[in-house]
């Protein structure tokens, strides 16, 4: 409710009547605050932590941009960012991620205010987290500073100033603070999230000496933010505007470019250099995927990404680029380390800064470290790709704990999370598409570690079908087939071996490719029928993970060739055939519907 306030006096589109309106269904003001929801606010927040971790993200926006397009006399990219924390924040292990990064990066832009009032949820804090904040934050590279009075404006003011005149690192700014100040139950766990009452709230208001009704505003209060917010606001936009205006007088390329990249615009010819993939091929998809990174990268300068430490195996690197650093900002390729949390958290503020399209890779089993920040990036829109490799017991000899198994179904239940198994180059080739030119959903591409051959007729249909979510690679002889099979990514070759066996039996069957659940299920009720004919009951999916959600494409009557178990250690094709992912249990299959 703070945030909204100030929104609302600081001139956002918010009113008195939608502050009344907290936590009420269609409100503009709902329990955390949501980006593209809510006139001002810039990142949803809410999970304690990932807060830190966006913020970490918009700073690296901001050094890079910088590095980009910054000329001399025309720094046009050139702002801190802030961030507001708790004790709560500061607990989460994504935030002991992101501060990591931020002070090995000397994100000296950052700048975080931690409201420290040794009072959690569940009471008094040192309960729970009596480290000293001040080193830790030592050891992380960070400035700490102190403010021991949260009332003493001028003491905050002093420090903001000091952490602006550090150039070499991030600083967190201790704020000293007394929950629930005025209150008759200040300084407890009984304020943090419940109501004061009517009683506590008259007694607040007497400690304040503020006599006015509820939902009063003074008309100097208005005038205040107006000058010191809404007026200070619209003179440094005109100034920026100004400075931009020479800029693209000085520069006009870059300056297009950077109104297209904020604008959410790709270059004209952004696939103009893309591979091709000709059958009698065999690549593997993370390596499929590496070429159409590159590919893009030559074309897109605001394509940005790395790894969490697995550059080499998620084929992640720019080729033409080094390595992101302080020194060298305009470089393309991120050293995220082993942090797969806040890699996709800082990607989400890197997104939301804007002009940046972002991505992000790490082994599709350890997605499971990265899935709140997805869940976030699903609930804002933002169109973050997720480069996720070695996507199945096919890994192999490093067995269950590398090898996925329910991460598809988890991914794919995310609301407006878009998720691609590609089954070839030219798939992949597509899912990239899809990734690029979405505007409004992450996507997931889930690849192999694993040499996959070129499909017979994916040139010509992938990129359609894709897009689709699924289509008839290999369709049957007959108009209406005896059965189906569906698979996705690396089983889709599979399916193609079984309906030529099945065809020397004298079954006739089609193979479809379905790289995507989600896609698919957002097609017509015609263009889903001229795939999945419901007068062909007989079906068969085929897919190296779990069968949670094949029941509404293979129905009542079909059956499942999956992996409902972890895995095992063994040499990748040994794992493969011995969980039924071989031609002869296909066919077998088949014949018992």
């Amino acid at each position: 409710m703070l945030l909204y306030s100030l929104l609302h006096l600081s001139g956002f589109k918010l009113s008195i009547e939608d502050l009344k309106n907290f936590r009420q269904w269609g409100s503009l003001t709902p329990g955390h605050p949501e980006f593209g929801h809510t006139d001002g606010v810039e990142a949803t927040t809410g999970p304690l932590g990932q807060g830190v971790a966006m913020a970490a993200g918009f700073a690296m926006a901001e050094r890079h941009l910088a590095g980009m397009y910054n000329k001399d006399n025309f720094n046009v990219v050139d702002h801190y960012t802030y961030a507001l924390c708790g004790d709560g924040d500061l607990m989460e292990g994504v935030s002991a991620e992101a501060v990591s990064l931020a002070g090995h990066e000397q994100l000296d832009k950052l700048i975080v205010l931690y409201d420290s009032n040794d009072i959690s949820l569940d009471g008094d804090l040192d309960r729970s987290f009596s480290e000293s904040v001040q080193k830790r934050f030592d050891a992380y590279g960070w400035q700490h500073l102190l403010v021991k009075d949260g009332n003493d404006l001028a003491e905050i003011e002093a420090a903001i100033a000091a952490a602006k005149a550090n150039k070499t690192q991030p600083t967190i700014i201790e704020i000293k603070t007394v929950i629930g100040f005025g209150a008759p139950k200040q300084g407890t766990s009984a304020v943090h999230g419940a109501p004061l009452g009517a009683d506590g709230i008259a007694a607040t208001k007497a400690a304040y000496g503020w006599d006015y009704p509820e939902f009063t505003v003074p008309d100097e209060v208005y005038a205040r933010y107006t000058a010191n917010v809404a007026e200070r606001g619209a003179k440094a936009e005109a100034e920026w505007n100004a400075l931009f205006a020479e800029y693209k007088a000085a520069y006009p390329a870059l300056a297009q470019q950077y109104i297209d990249s904020f604008a959410g615009e790709l270059p004209a010819d952004w696939q103009a250099e893309m591979p091709t993939f000709a059958e009698g091929s065999a690549t593997a998809s993370r390596a499929s995927s590496g070429d159409v990174i590159n590919a893009i990268a030559a074309k897109v300068p605001f394509f940005f990404g790395g790894s969490a430490d697995l550059a080499g195996s998620n084929n992640t690197t720019i080729k033409t680029d080094e390595q992101f650093t302080k020194d060298a900002p305009e470089q393309r390729n991120i050293w995220f380390g082993v942090r797969e949390f806040a890699m996709a958290a800082a990607m989400n503020g890197m997104s939301l800064h804007g002009g940046l399209r972002v991505f992000g890779g790490t082994f599709f089993v350890f997605s499971d470290y990265l899935k709140a920040a997805a869940r976030l990036a699903a609930i804002q829109h933002q169109p973050v790709t997720y480069v996720l490799t070695h996507d199945s017991v096919a890994v192999g000899e490093d067995g269950p704990t590398h090898e996925p198994v329910e991460q598809l179904a988890g991914l794919r239940s995310i609301p407006n999370m878009v998720v691609i198994r590609p089954a070839d180059g030219n798939e992949v080739k597509a899912a990239w598409k899809v990734a690029l030119e979405s505007q409004s959903h992450p996507t997931s591409l889930v690849l192999t570690r694993q040499g996959l051959p070129v499909i017979t007729g994916s040139a010509a249909k992938a990129e359609e079908g894709v897009l689709k979510g699924a289509y008839v690679i290999s369709p049957a002889q007959k108009e209406v087939a005896d059965a189906i099979l569906i698979a996705t990514g690396s089983e889709v070759n599979l399916a193609v071996e079984a309906q030529a066996a099945l065809a020397a039996k004298g079954t006739d069957v089609s193979v479809v490719s379905m790289p995507s659940f989600n896609l698919f299920d957002q097609q017509s009720a015609e263009y889903k029928e001229s795939v999945l004919p419901n007068a062909v009951r007989k079906r068969v999916g085929i897919e190296m993970a779990s069968s949670f959600g094949w029941g509404k494409y293979v129905g009542l009557d079909g059956a499942v060739i999956a992996v409902d178990t972890f895995g095992a250690s063994a040499p990748g094709d040994t794992v493969i055939a011995e969980y039924g992912f071989t031609v002869e249990n296909v066919v077998k299959t088949v014949e018992a519907l």
